[in-house]
């Protein structure tokens, strides 16, 4: 869970004062390198922590595959919200049936009953990382669904892109898919309008880290969009240039949403990945 902080104040003595956990908690959580303190590992007890500074506690996983393993960011029993990694399908297709986040969240859930079920509200492309939601029944799944402008109050990426950036922008363009299920930029007539505003991070030698809000959820849309004004994606084999980078530098970081029962906002937010600071 992600935290920011208010006044100064030691590490532990915050985790055990504002987040309400146990002496024994906050310690068994620093000591396993589970605290993020502005997207850096702390272990440090008496670490002095600053007003506005970013926490970020991982307290649970799901492992599968030996070592690897998924972040579980938030469970309730109508929802649960994971991390997905990077080079994970959400869902199964026709050349991968069983190796996706769906399959290894709904395994997870089965453990502590076996007529447990999960079902897909959203879902990220195969090389993009990031919060993925699913509800834990079907009425709530079609809900969000159909209403999730409404629900989805927020959703924010971080891309590191090629190229330098100098100004912040609102990128407007309207999408097509063909018949082969490619997304392409098209006019009004024939395409549905995509909506992504992004704002500057960080300027590095040759690359330019961004914080982007997408207004709308069309299919590659920040992947395309940000391709058409010539900075794609870092690692972006499909719309973007070859370059060394193993993966997509693109990931869905943050998401805030009004609980569909509860009508509580809840705002979820993950760490940096640790790809994105690198040159």
């Amino acid at each position: 869970m992600y935290y920011k902080v208010t006044q100064n104040s030691e590490l532990l003595m915050f985790l055990i004062n504002y987040i309400n956990i146990s002496k024994k908690e906050a310690k068994h959580l620093l000591t396993n390198g589970c605290v993020y303190v502005n997207n850096k590992i702390e272990k440090q007890y008496n670490f002095l922590l600053h007003k506005n500074d970013e926490i970020y506690i991982i307290k649970n996983y799901i492992f599968y595959k030996k070592k690897q393993k998924i972040e579980i960011i938030y469970e309730d029993r109508e929802l649960i919200v994971v991390n997905k990694p990077h080079n994970l399908l959400t869902i199964a297709t026709a050349k991968e049936k069983d190796n996706t986040l769906y399959n290894i969240v709904s395994e997870y859930v089965k453990k502590s009953n076996k007529n447990n079920k999960i079902f897909i509200v959203h879902r990220l492309d195969k090389d993009t990382s990031g919060i993925i939601l699913f509800t834990k029944n079907q009425k709530l799944k079609y809900l969000l669904q159909n209403k999730w402008n409404q629900f989805a109050l927020k959703r924010e990426y971080l891309a590191k892109v090629h190229g330098i950036i100098n100004k912040n922008q609102t990128l407007k363009n309207y999408l097509a898919i063909d018949k082969y299920n490619n997304t392409y930029i098209s006019n009004q007539k024939q395409g549905k309008l995509a909506i992504t505003e992004f704002k500057i991070i960080k300027k590095y030698k040759n690359t330019t880290l961004l914080s982007l809000e997408i207004k709308t959820g069309r299919k590659n849309q920040i992947r395309i969009q940000l391709a058409n004004i010539n900075h794609p994606i870092i690692g972006d084999k499909r719309f973007g240039i070859k370059d060394k980078s193993s993966v997509m530098l693109l990931h869905a970081y943050k998401l805030e949403i009004i609980h569909p029962i509860t009508n509580k906002l809840l705002k979820f937010k993950t760490q940096y990945p640790p790809d994105f600071i690198i040159e």
